[in-house]
C-alpha cells in the first residue's frame, strides 16, 4: 500500500473523499430547485393541460357552461395572441414566432434562475409558478397554434377577459414577487 493512505477506486482516501464531497455539494444545491420544479411547476403543468385536454375534449368551441350566473362561466375559447389578447392583429407567422421565442426566453431565464435558487421562499415558489405557466401556454402554442381558455369572470355584461389556469399560474407568481418585494425584501 502507498504511503498517501488507503486506496479507494484508484485514489488515495483523502482525495477520493474531497471528491465525493464535491458530488455531494452539488447535488444538495439543486436539491431546492428539484423540489420547485416537483412541487410547483410540474403540478402546475398538470393540471393546466389536463383542464384544456378535458375542456377541449368536452366543449364546442364558444360553448359556456354557466357555474355562477352572472359571475363565472366556463367558456371554451382559443387565443391565438398573448395575454388579454395582445398581439392578435399581428400576421399569425409574425405572432406565432414572436410568442415562440419571448416563451423560450422566459422558460430559459426561469430555468437558470430557479437553479441557483438555495432556500425556498416567496420568490422561488413565484419563479416556478411562472414557469409552469409559460411552460403550459408553449405547449398549447407549438400543439394546436393557439392557447386554450377557459375561465371566464364577469359581472352581467362587464367581462374580465377569458383566461386559464397557466394564466393564473403566471399572475399568481408575480403578485408573489411584487408582495414580497413591497412588504418583505426590506426585512431581510
Amino acid at each position: 500500500m502507498p504511503r498517501g493512505g488507503a486506496r479507494v477506486n484508484g485514489m488515495e482516501a483523502p482525495l477520493a473523499a474531497e471528491a465525493l464531497g464535491h458530488v455531494g455539494e452539488r447535488t444538495s444545491h439543486l436539491r431546492v430547485p428539484m423540489m420547485l420544479l416537483a412541487l410547483v411547476t410540474i403540478p402546475a403543468l398538470i393540471l393546466d393541460q389536463a383542464s384544456k385536454l378535458y375542456l377541449s375534449s368536452h366543449l364546442a368551441l364558444y360553448q359556456i357552461v354557466p357555474i355562477i350566473p352572472n359571475w363565472f362561466d366556463i367558456t371554451f375559447t382559443l387565443n391565438p395572441g398573448a395575454a388579454f389578447s395582445l398581439f392578435v392583429n399581428l400576421p399569425a407567422w409574425f405572432r406565432g414566432g414572436l410568442l415562440v421565442g419571448l416563451s423560450i426566453a422566459a422558460i430559459i431565464v426561469l430555468l437558470t434562475m430557479i437553479s441557483k435558487v438555495r432556500e425556498l421562499g416567496m420568490n422561488s415558489i413565484a419563479m416556478a409558478l411562472i414557469l409552469g405557466g409559460a411552460i403550459g401556454n408553449l405547449i398549447d402554442r407549438l400543439w394546436r397554434g393557439e392557447v386554450v381558455d377557459f375561465i371566464h369572470v364577469h359581472y352581467y355584461s362587464h367581462s374580465y377577459p377569458v383566461f386559464n389556469l397557466a394564466d393564473s399560474a403566471i399572475s399568481v407568481g408575480v403578485a408573489l414577487i411584487l408582495i414580497h418585494s413591497l412588504f418583505f425584501e426590506h426585512h431581510e
